[in-house]
C-alpha cells in the first residue's frame, strides 16, 4: 500500500535576497547572460526571477503555487532550481525534468538537494526519501545521482558545473563550447584605443597562442581599428615585433591545452570535429596533423590516467604543489602549471561530480583515483589558514563526501604555504621568510603536535613565539 500524507510543497519554498547558488553558477559560467531569455520552472517567491531581471536578463517564473498564471513559452535557458528533491513520487519527479527539458532551447540547469545535507534535516523515511518534521518532503541525490538522473531522462550529456548543480545541453556545440572555456578561458585581450595598441595586442596574442587569431575571434572594437589593415600587413607586423621565444613556449601551451580539452571531451563524449569551438578547430589546425591525428594522442593521454606509476611520476616531476605520502596539493593559482596529465585528472572529476564553488587547494591522490577540493578562505591574510570545508570524490565508484569545519573548535590548519604555490607567485619569499624563522624557532620539531589549532598554539607557547601576520616575534611575558 503506497504512503501518502497531506503534503504542502509551498512550505519548501523560501525567501531570497540575492541569487540561488545554481542561479549564481549559471551567471559565472556565462550560461545566464544579459539579454538571454531564462524560464524559472518552479520557481517559488520569485527572488532568482527579480534578480535576473536586474542583471537585464529576460526572467520569467513559473511556479504551480506562486505563479501559476505564467505562460509557459520555451527559454533560451530553464533553471529547475531544487524542485526535484521535494517532488514525493517517482513519475511526476521524472515528468517535472522532462516537461523543463522541453522548455529549454539551449541548456537546462537542474540543481538538487545533496545526501551530504541530511544531517541538517529532521523527519522519517518516506518512499526514496525523507518526510520532515514541517510535512514537506526531500529526496536528497548523490552528487553523480543527479547527473546520471538528469542524463537517464533527458537522454542528453551532462556536465556538472558544482556540487548539486548539472548542465544538460540541446546543442553538443554548447556543451563543447562550455567545457572549452573551463579548460582553457577567452584570452584576455589587451585594452586598444587605437591602430598601434591593437597590434600590440594582437602581438600579444600571438605571443600567447602562437597563432594569428580569426578574425571572429578579435574584440568588435579591436577588429574596427584594424579593419584597413590587410591580411599579410597583420602577418609582416606580427613577425616583426612577437618574441620568438614566447611563440615557442605559445606553441607548447596550446598544443597541450588542446590535447586536455580532447582528453577531456572523450571522457564528457566527443563530438565531430565540426561541432568543435571555432578557437578549438584553429587550434587543431595549426598544431596538429589532422583531428584523427590529434584525437589519438588525446586518447592515450586519457589512458595514462589508469597508470598509477605514470601518475605518480607527473607528480613528482610536477614543478608546483606539495607532495606527501597520500597526495599532491596544489593551490588554485598553480593548476594550470600542473603537467597535463595531472590538470585532466582534476577536469574529469569536476566534470563528473562538480567542482565546489569556493575552493583553495586541490587534493590529487597518489593510488586508485580521488579528488579532493579544500577551502581556507584566509589563505592569502591568516599565515597559517584553517580549513572551512572540504569535498571530495572517488572516481572508480563517483562516491562523493563534504565536510564542513565551521562549527569546529579545532580545525586543521596549514604549514609552509610557499609549497603550495607557484614559485614566481609574488608572496612565495614573504611565506618562505615565515617559514624560516619558525624552523629556526624550533617550532616544526613536533610536526604531529602542529597539524591542529590547539596543537599548534601551544607549540608557540613552548618555544616563546607569537604571530603577527606572517612575521614571528617573540611572545611578551603574561
Amino acid at each position: 500500500m503506497r504512503q501518502t500524507w497531506s503534503s504542502d510543497r509551498r512550505l519548501t519554498a523560501i525567501s531570497r535576497a540575492s541569487l540561488s547558488v545554481p542561479a549564481r553558477q549559471a551567471v559565472v559560467d556565462r550560461q545566464v547572460l544579459p539579454g538571454r531569455s531564462v524560464l524559472d520552472y518552479g520557481c517559488g517567491r520569485g527572488g532568482d526571477v527579480r534578480a535576473l531581471q536586474q542583471l537585464g536578463c529576460q526572467a520569467v517564473g513559473w511556479d504551480p503555487f506562486y505563479q501559476a498564471d505564467t505562460r509557459l513559452d520555451p527559454a533560451e535557458v530553464v533553471l529547475l532550481t531544487y524542485v526535484l528533491n521535494v517532488i514525493e513520487d517517482p513519475q511526476e519527479r521524472s515528468k517535472t525534468l522532462n516537461e523543463a527539458w522541453g522548455l529549454a532551447e539551449t541548456v537546462l540547469v537542474a540543481s538538487a538537494r545533496l545526501t551530504w545535507e541530511k544531517s541538517k534535516l529532521r523527519g522519517e523515511a518516506f518512499g526514496d526519501g525523507l518526510l520532515t518534521r514541517r510535512q514537506t518532503f526531500q529526496h536528497l541525490f548523490g552528487a553523480s545521482e543527479l547527473r546520471a538522473y538528469v542524463e537517464e531522462v533527458t537522454g542528453a550529456r551532462t556536465v556538472s558545473a558544482a556540487p548539486g548543480i548539472v548542465y544538460a545541453f540541446k546543442d553538443d556545440r554548447a556543451r563543447l563550447s562550455y567545457l572549452a572555456r573551463r579548460i582553457v578561458p577567452d584570452a584576455e585581450w589587451l585594452a586598444s584605443e587605437d591602430k598601434t595598441s591593437a597590434i600590440a595586442a594582437i602581438v600579444d596574442y600571438v605571443e600567447r597562442r602562437a597563432r594569428l587569431p580569426h578574425m571572429e575571434e578579435v574584440p568588435q572594437s579591436m577588429a574596427a581599428l584594424l579593419g584597413r589593415l590587410r591580411p599579410h600587413e597583420v602577418r609582416r607586423l606580427v613577425r616583426d615585433s612577437a618574441d620568438s621565444s614566447k611563440i615557442e613556449e605559445g606553441v607548447k601551451r596550446t598544443t597541450l591545452d588542446t590535447l586536455l580539452f580532447l582528453a577531456v571531451e572523450l571522457f564528457n563524449g566527443r563530438g565531430p570535429f565540426g561541432s568543435l569551438p571555432l578557437s578549438v578547430q584553429l587550434d587543431v589546425r595549426a598544431f596538429f596533423s589532422s583531428y584523427k591525428e590529434a584525437c589519438k594522442r588525446a586518447d592515450r593521454l586519457l589512458l595514462k590516467l589508469r597508470d598509477d606509476a605514470y601518475v605518480r611520476g607527473a607528480m613528482y616531476a610536477s614543478a608546483v604543489g606539495k607532495l606527501t605520502q597520500t597526495a599532491l596539493y596544489v593551490h588554485q593559482r598553480a593548476l594550470d602549471r600542473m603537467p597535463t596529465v595531472l590538470r585532466l585528472y582534476e577536469h574529469c572529476a569536476s566534470i563528473a561530480a562538480g567542482r565546489p564553488q569556493e575552493w583553495t587547494l586541490v587534493k590529487l591522490c597518489h593510488q586508485g583515483r580521488a579528488v579532493g577540493w579544500l577551502d581556507y578562505p584566509d589563505f592569502d591574510t591568516d599565515p597559517h589558514p584553517k580549513i572551512l570545508t572540504s569535498y571530495h570524490v572517488e572516481m572508480k565508484a563517483l562516491e562523493t563526501s563534504h565536510t564542513s569545519y565551521a562549527d569546529s573548535e579545532n580545525r586543521p590548519l596549514l604549514h609552509r604555504k610557499h609549497e603550495f604555490l607557484p614559485p614566481d607567485d609574488p608572496d612565495v619569499d614573504k611565506y618562505k621568510r615565515l617559514t624560516a624563522s619558525e624552523v629556526r624557532a624550533g617550532l616544526y620539531e613536533r610536526p604531529h603536535l602542529i597539524g591542529t589549532e590547539e596543537g599548534w598554539e601551544r607549540e608557540l607557547i613552548r618555544c616563546g613565539r607569537d604571530l603577527r601576520g606572517h612575521r614571528l616575534v617573540r611572545r611578551t611575558p603574561g
